[in-house]
């Protein structure tokens, strides 16, 4: 006579486990998780209070700098703007960034050598390989000796310090209040991003420089903290730095047919230059590897080229942003165009790749908006008729050179945008920008960002695809005809059935059901062999009725979360509707199979695994018994 099953009681006269705990207990069966949950206005809270910060960082950087460039050049203490342009120290001029390159190389010796290079490629090392867990050193140290570098001279904008301290102290935030690796990876993203956004003013450009560099994702739960760190930094941007566009540059009419033509032929030429620019970057840092110095010498040396250059071109000196407006504003001189360009970019190739500490963004906006400028100028001359406006043709070289260089498509086009706000000029941007990125994915194997974490064996996503764990539901892929025991059986019998192969397929774990099919836990084949128990006892005696399940429609990724946690090799999974029900199992290679199989192209294939409650085999050892029967 059966009992009802809830009783610790027999079936049939064998003894079976109660069925109890979260196999059968609805409130504590696993859930989806929202994409919204608490932690994500934590880190919201948490991404704002970085970027509030970051927007004060940014204000004392940009001043630092200035202290020091006046410093430098003009003896005076001050932290009113100033240019190195401007100097009249003569050949001693030479001498200057020679001394910020050593105080550089001793601060990177002594106090943290993440402070080296330009800022992007260390976060998002740091993000790939330690778990976005950056020194909190750096916080301090990487804008006191980017603004030495920048205040004596070094090319560099001051985009990349930002960004690379605002990426620290995001990290810190998160290594201090013990939040998990993904978590700190958004607000390491937060705090960079949102450090760009509090410099130029351009919280659009920054939420997609996070997705395209930093964050390798896109989600509700990465790109909300993200956007409110941006807004926020921008809105620091206009209390500190004014509301006006920072590149504000003359009106620019729209484009006709031909001229868009020319506009993408500019931006195509761009991309072959920032291909080269970028091999450029590489191969000196490979001359700097060969020297017989240590490495902390190296920024000396690239501040004797940049004096060197300096002398003859003094505006190729510092951070330069008033060149890129000049460059824009379409009154600049072919000669000044030329210097700027050519010159500029041999005083920053050297110097940045000799470990100084910079940002790259300004100098690749300059040498492409100069670039743009004189290929606009060129053109004009050749085909007058045409109407090129070499102001379009400076923002386009501008936008185009970021993105052939950094492969940061959107973040190219939207940066040029906001910082300018001239929508006339949006639809030459695109295309320009678009034939540089093209040209540039088939020239370079790696950009001017991925380049250096490649050479040390760090793999940086090339492209975003869904994550098959979050688009795949659990009954998709699950095993409907998976082995299932009757608590009738003996563990006798059981051995002797596992014993004479055959089963198909050797499970590391059965679920275990009731002559009607209820679920009442699973027991381990390893239990099973290893049993000392009476042959004759039943099944159920070996049973762990206290398992984790998952429904049919939960995501594969809670199945993984699941497994891993309660170190399962089998998870039964249930119908939602009466949880006693089992209708299929997953296991780790439903999951391996999961994530090779193309998920587009064999779609219906893949719905028509959906599973169904009568698929499930229960052997009975004599008996037939089908779940639902």
């Amino acid at each position: 006579m059966k009992e009802n099953i809830n009783d610790s009681s027999t079936t049939e006269g064998i003894p079976v486990a109660p069925a109890f705990g979260p196999a059968l207990a609805a409130e504590n069966m696993t859930k989806p998780r929202p994409l919204m949950n608490i932690r994500v206005l934590y880190l919201c809270f948490l991404s704002v209070l970085a970027a509030i910060a970051v927007g004060f960082i940014s204000k004392i950087l940009i001043w630092l700098i200035s202290f020091f460039t006046n410093l430098s050049f003009f003896g005076r203490i001050s932290g009113a703007e100033a240019s190195p342009a401007d100097n009249t120290l003569g050949l001693w001029v030479i001498l200057v960034p020679v001394i910020g390159g050593i105080v550089v190389g001793i601060i990177a010796r002594y106090g943290s050598k993440a402070i080296r290079g330009h800022g992007i490629p260390e976060a998002m090392e740091q993000v790939l390989t330690n778990e976005s867990k950056i020194n909190p050193t750096v916080t301090f140290l990487k804008p006191v000796a980017s603004a030495i570098s920048i205040g004596t001279g070094g090319p560099f904008g001051a985009e990349g310090p930002i960004i690379a301290t605002g990426g620290a102290l995001g990290s810190v935030i998160g290594q201090l209040l013990k939040t998990t690796p993904d978590e700190r990876k958004i607000l390491l993203a937060a705090g960079a991003t949102a450090g760009m956004a509090a410099i130029f003013g351009s919280p659009l450009a920054a939420i997609m420089l996070a997705i395209e560099l930093l964050l390798f994702e896109f989600s509700p739960r990465s790109i909300i903290p993200v956007a409110l760190a941006c807004f926020t930094g921008a809105a620091m941007h206009w209390i500190m730095f004014g509301t006006q566009p920072f590149l504000a540059m003359p009106n620019v009419a729209s484009a006709n047919g031909w001229q868009l033509v020319t506009y993408v032929l500019i931006g195509l030429v761009t991309g072959i230059f920032a291909a080269w620019v970028t091999r450029g970057v590489y191969f000196i840092e490979d001359v700097f590897e060969k020297l017989p110095i240590h490495w902390m010498w190296w920024p000396a040396i690239g501040g004797l080229a940049v004096g060197i250059v300096g002398y003859f071109a003094p505006h190729t000196m510092g951070v330069g942003y008033e060149n890129i407006r000049a460059a824009l504003s379409g009154q600049s001189t072919i000669y000044f165009l030329f210097m700027l360009c050519f010159m500029k970019l041999i005083s920053w190739l050297i110097s940045i790749s000799s470990g100084n500490s910079g940002g790259t963004l300004a100098p690749l906006f300059t040498i492409g908006g100069a670039w743009g400028a004189l290929l606009g100028a060129g053109i004009a001359m050749v085909l007058p008729k045409l109407g090129i406006d070499p102001k379009i043709a400076a923002l386009v070289g501008m936008s185009s050179m970021f993105a052939g260089a950094s492969r940061a498509l959107l973040t190219s086009i939207i940066f040029a945008f906001e910082t300018t706000q001239q929508p006339n000029a949006l639809i030459p941007i695109i295309g320009g920008c678009t034939a540089a990125y093209f040209i540039s994915f088939f020239m370079m194997k790696h950009s001017l960002m991925t380049e250096k974490i490649e050479r040390r064996g760090v793999k940086a996503p090339g492209s975003f695809v869904p994550d098959v764990l979050d688009v795949v539901n659990v009954g998709d892929i699950a095993d409907a005809n998976a082995h299932v025991l009757s608590a009738s059986n003996t563990v006798g019998s059981v051995k002797s059935w596992l014993s004479s192969g055959k089963p198909d397929t050797l499970q590391a774990s059965f679920p275990v059901v009731l002559d009607n099919g209820d679920f009442i836990g699973m027991v381990r084949t390893r239990l099973i062999y290893n049993a000392t128990v009476n042959p004759e006892d039943p099944i159920g005696s070996l049973i762990n009725a206290q398992v984790m399940t998952i429904y049919p429609d939960n995501i594969l990724k809670i199945a993984v979360d699941i497994m891993t946690k309660e170190n399962l090799d089998v998870l039964p999974v249930v119908e939602r509707a009466n949880p006693k029900r089992i209708v299929g199992v997953v296991t780790y290679k439903n999951i391996m199979n999961a994530f090779h199989s193309n998920l587009a192209e064999n779609d219906n294939k893949m719905r028509g695994l959906s599973i169904k409650r009568g698929g499930i085999k229960i052997v009975l050892l004599g008996r037939k018994l089908l779940a639902g029967k």
